[in-house]
């Protein structure tokens, strides 16, 4: 019995423990917040959205951008449409005469998300520059209470928001198994940016902002090197760039909520934490050359997020596999099922927690705070869905050391048919082995 508790002391000293903690902080900060206080004249803002093949939803976006409590007058929109093959200048035109009040540009950029990024900066004239992506909506008072964060702290340099799910478009989900899976997401990013990024925002160690919905002094911005157009994780990239190569503070405005489509299917979420699993990893390489070391674990955060997110993935994959062998050793397979359990019901129990305070923090926006109350079962579901990401994400570290790397990954289809030909090839050269053999005898 002994030696299954130490196995679950790793997921309980390395993950439980820190989460609880972190949520009795995150509760804490939450009771000391004080409201800020508005700016004499409202600064100007630029607003980048860039286009790609987005016909289908870039009039709501601009149409988010348009009902925003921010003057409309103070803003500036910039589409940087980045070799488009639709209608997505159509849908501009169609703004464009439906909103005539806002500041509209539409600008042609070359292939490439950084790339028209970098083209829109240098088109921007706003005090503040903030980026989303044109699949997605702005609740009706982020770019205020982006600003307002701004300008009430001048040590902030850049900021994310908080992205959600939108919850209609998750409700319209067709199929059992696709709802399931689109809740667990909604659910998962309502705790990761309502709850972690805040906490690693107070401790200046947050490690990305997204890419669908940041914003950035302009000043600060252009003394970056920009966004970098070689890696599949700008975003981290940049928010790198600020804290640690210019020293500069980067934070979360929980406040400010971009909603987004919910996971199109398992086959999307396959491909999509690879990618942000080999972004990260690409990064981190960049930043952590000059200070990696066992002896940095409690100095850098990034040493320890490193030695957390993949080194004991490997444990766990291990663990995994040997289960089923230690059994065929004669290892008690109940006392294994109960060590399991045991871990499950911690990330439950930690999940119960992350729920209540979430809950409270969401106290702004009763109807989205409604429905996340309402899915209060997938506290159960949660640590299998994580779990699943998990062995994605490893997935994402053997690819990334195995193969170039790139936006066009490989869906979970055809890395299983290459498998399946593995297999095939394996048995086939055995039985040609066996067949030699004996032959030979």
């Amino acid at each position: 019995m002994g030696f299954w508790i130490t196995w679950a002391l790793i997921p309980i000293v390395v993950e439980i423990i820190p989460a609880l903690i972190s949520t009795a902080k995150l509760m804490y900060m939450h009771s000391k917040e004080k409201k800020p206080t508005p700016p004499g004249k409202w600064p100007y803002v630029s607003i980048i959205v860039p286009v790609y093949n987005s016909e289908d939803t870039l009039f709501d976006c601009i149409r988010s951008i348009n009902d925003q409590t921010y003057p409309k007058d103070s803003m500036q929109i910039i589409l940087a449409n980045n070799q488009s093959t639709d209608d997505s200048f159509g849908a501009y035109a169609k703004a464009q005469n439906t909103f005539p009040e806002l500041i509209l540009r539409y600008v042609n950029t070359d292939n490439g998300k950084a790339k028209a990024l970098n083209t829109a900066i240098y088109e921007s004239i706003g005090t503040y520059i903030i980026n989303i992506d044109s699949d997605g909506v702005l609740e009706s008072h982020a770019v205020e209470n982006m600003v307002l964060r701004f300008e009430n702290d001048l040590s902030i340099a850049a900021m994310t928001g908080a992205i959600l799910p939108k919850e209609e478009l998750v409700q319209g989900v067709k199929g059992f198994w696709h709802r399931v899976l689109a809740k667990n997401e909604y659910y998962e990013y309502a705790q990761a940016f309502l709850s972690g990024r805040t906490i690693e925002s107070s401790r200046d160690q947050l490690f990305t902002m997204s890419g669908a919905f940041s914003a950035f002094r302009r000043e600060v911005l252009m003394e970056t090197f920009l966004y970098d157009i070689d890696t599949i994780g700008e975003d981290t990239d940049m928010t790198f760039q600020i804290r640690t190569r210019l020293g500069k503070k980067v934070v979360i405005c929980a406040d400010a909520i971009f909603y987004v489509e919910p996971i199109s299917g398992f086959s999307e979420l396959y491909t999509q934490r690879q990618r942000w699993q080999r972004g990260e990893m690409e990064v981190t390489h960049n930043y952590m050359s000059q200070t990696a070391g066992l002896n940095r674990f409690f100095k850098n955060f990034l040493i320890r997020r490193m030695i957390i997110d993949h080194t004991f993935s490997f444990p766990r994959m291990i663990w995994f596999f040997a289960s089923f062998v230690l059994i065929a050793f004669g290892y008690s397979a109940t006392i294994m099922l109960l060590s399991y359990l045991l871990i499950y019901a911690l990330y439950v129990f930690v999940g119960i927690i992350n729920y209540l305070s979430v809950g409270a923090l969401l106290r702004k926006y009763p109807e989205e705070r409604k429905y996340y109350l309402h899915l209060w079962w997938v506290t159960l579901t949660l640590p299998i869905y994580m779990f699943v990401c998990s062995w994605i994400r490893l997935i994402g570290i053997v690819n990334g050391m195995t193969t170039k790397a790139s936006w066009k990954l490989r869906g979970i289809n055809t890395e299983m048919n290459q498998l399946k030909n593995v297999v095939k090839d394996d048995v086939k050269t055995v039985r040609e082995q066996r067949r030699k053999d004996k032959e030979g005898k």
